[in-house]
């Protein structure tokens, strides 16, 4: 039986900084009405710009449209190893017309022993700043959106912890992981510890109950299976038991990493780099499993639609009918009519789809 398929995206700071006279200082990040203010003018200029695409401004791969409402504000709402980062000693970098980041490197040199435990990192002086910007939004009658958390369903976000040590430590850690596993091991598993402690303080502190954690393992396609099983998926396990079940992104070409995620005991959805074939994760996990992929950079970016439907073609073909969504978030440069040829192609394939069943 075949199963829906849809596009869905969002859409980039550097986008709106064009398009707009907005900017994303410091101020967007830690006053919460700066930022509901900002992000609702985003999303107007968005709505309105785009009535014919299921656009939404958020960071990417992380805010859902569906579970969004004008009333809510982000508090805290920075990257997932950017929060953990900033308790750490890394100094927060924002950029007027693109994405924040942090220092790099901010643990680079530390001994795992002289790492703080877990649960020290509540009594931090900006977790307690969020506490009671939480309690302000509240009072405001607005409804807070807390940290780690990017709509009201309850999905947590974070980085994956082989992705967040290498932000932390540098790329020496790529080395480490061959030549020092079980140091690396410690680390990877202090990492998880701190994710959780902070995904369950913040989720308490807003009355939210974790529906499922959002895991984005981005630098997972450098490594090979053997080393991504053990610090990608092995690690994302851990995390769900004691948090929720996993969506999993993977960026890249991620198609030499099918034999480890295949081992992931806790998955709930798939969202894989458009370089990556559907076939062996849908033959994996059975017809009825959620796929989510995301179109070539530049397939979106070619000066005709050709390329990106010809990607289409072959990762619908892959897919086999199972349940799909295409996802992408607009930056600047992107043609806009690729991205409606993929809408109605997928329109077409939906109505096809429709009169078989």
């Amino acid at each position: 039986m075949t199963q829906a398929i849809a596009l869905t995206g969002t859409v980039s700071k550097a986008w709106l900084a064009e398009q707009l006279e907005v900017r994303f200082s410091r101020d967007y990040y830690f006053d919460p009405e700066e930022r509901h203010r900002t992000d609702s003018r985003c999303n107007a200029h968005v709505a309105a710009t785009f009535p014919d695409l299921d656009l939404f401004y958020s960071e990417s791969n992380l805010g859902q449209k569906a579970h969004w409402r004008d009333d809510m504000v982000l508090v805290g709402g920075i990257q997932p190893n950017m929060l953990l980062g900033m308790l750490l000693g890394a100094e927060f970098k924002p950029e007027d017309c693109r994405d924040a980041d942090i220092s790099p490197d901010c643990l680079a040199g530390r001994k795992v022993d002289e790492l703080p435990a877990p649960g020290s990192l509540v009594d931090h002086t900006l977790v307690a700043l969020w506490r009671r910007q939480i309690a302000d939004v509240r009072r405001l009658k607005l409804c807070p959106v807390p940290p780690f958390f990017w709509d009201a369903s309850g999905r947590a976000a974070v980085h994956g912890p082989m992705t967040t040590a290498i932000k932390f430590f540098g790329t020496d850690f790529f080395g480490e992981m061959l030549e020092s596993p079980e140091t690396c091991d410690r680390v990877i598993a202090w990492l998880c510890d701190c994710y959780i402690v902070l995904c369950r303080h913040f989720a308490e502190v807003a009355g939210l109950k974790i529906s499922s954690l959002h895991i984005g393992e981005c630098s997972g396609c450098m490594v090979n299976a053997d080393t991504h099983r053990r610090f990608a998926i092995a690690p994302s396990d851990r995390m769900a038991e004691k948090l929720a079940r996993v969506r999993f992104h993977s960026c890249g070409d991620s198609n030499h990493l099918f034999p480890s995620i295949r081992s992931a005991r806790q998955l709930t959805a798939l969202d894989l780099g458009g370089a990556s074939r559907l076939d062996a994760p849908r033959r994996d996990f059975g017809p009825d499993f959620p796929l989510e992929i995301a179109p070539l950079v530049a397939d979106l970016r070619a000066p005709t639609e050709r390329p990106i439907l010809a990607w289409l073609e072959r990762r619908l073909a892959e897919n086999a009918g199972g349940p799909l969504i295409i996802k992408y978030h607009l930056e600047p440069g992107y043609r806009i009519e690729n991205i409606r040829a993929l809408a109605r192609r997928l329109a077409a394939v939906d109505r096809d789809m429709t009169r078989d069943d």
